[in-house]
């Protein structure tokens, strides 16, 4: 479906039951909705799943004007509040991640849970994401599509019909989608939690380059969080390991949502 957020028209995806608790699905830069397809059945028959396209990633329009973190943590909020949705966790890959850790920062109130796979505190390379934003502007994507994917998953990985899949996902990026978040990525400036009330847990390939488990550990110990790292995986492991990325997501919400019921019924 599509709904409107502020000027921008973003495509979402909800299902689930209307009573069961809400967990938000938030993409990787240079991916769409269905980077969550391998698992969103199996987390849809406890959660009411709500799953949306970034500003010019999938369907979503990519609007006129530049934006930063803040405003695509907006467009989440909007969402919800759409759908009427007070409280939700949220589950974000890489870009996605940041904007988890946005809301989290800045609505502690409104989350149950967080699940941060594959991302960071800040960009250690702000410079570099600016440049990646005029290089794509100026140049457009089809040229550095290989060397982003090459980093997404194993090599052993690669030639596989869903890493093949991702790729196209890749493809069918808008530029200016793409660029205009390389230059958000550029803007986050490093900062500690302002909030660790959010049970976190921490999920990375042991093989990341560019969000490293150096950078999932310190985001960890940051956050009060759990690290778990994953063995044989890279940037984006929802679909090379989606199977244990289940496992420890189902774990860890049950865990928490089991916590929420009982403080708020105190027994």
């Amino acid at each position: 479906m599509f709904v409107k957020s502020d000027e921008l028209t973003l495509h979402v995806d909800l299902q689930g039951s209307n009573d069961a608790p809400v967990l938000v699905l938030l993409h990787s830069l240079g991916t769409n909705l269905h980077l969550w397809d391998p698992i969103v059945s199996s987390l849809a028959r406890n959660y009411r799943i709500l799953r949306l396209d970034m500003r010019g990633h999938g369907l979503s329009e990519v609007g006129k004007a530049s934006f930063l973190i803040e405003d695509l943590a907006k467009d989440v909020l909007s969402i919800t509040d759409y759908f009427g949705i007070d409280v939700f966790s949220v589950a974000g890959v890489s870009i996605g991640g940041l904007i988890a850790q946005h809301l989290a920062d800045s609505i502690p109130e409104r989350l149950v849970s967080m699940v941060l796979i594959d991302t960071y505190l800040a960009p250690t390379t702000q410079s570099i994401w600016s440049t990646v934003a005029d290089d794509i502007r100026n140049h457009g994507l089809s040229h550095r599509i290989q060397e982003i994917f090459s980093r997404w998953v194993t090599p052993e990985f690669r030639d596989t019909p869903p890493a093949i899949g991702m790729k196209q996902m890749l493809h069918r990026t808008s530029a200016e989608g793409y660029a205009g978040c390389a230059e958000a990525l550029s803007q986050i400036k490093p900062a500690r939690p302002k909030n660790k009330k959010v049970p976190v847990l921490v999920l990375v390939g042991e093989n990341d380059i560019v969000a490293t488990p150096a950078a999932a550990k310190e985001m960890a110990i940051a956050r009060s969080g759990k690290l778990v790292v994953l063995r044989n995986a890279a940037h984006i492991p929802i679909l090379e390991k989606s199977g244990e990325i289940l496992e420890e997501m189902m774990q860890f919400l049950a865990e928490n949502r089991n916590k929420t019921i009982r403080e708020e019924t105190g027994v």
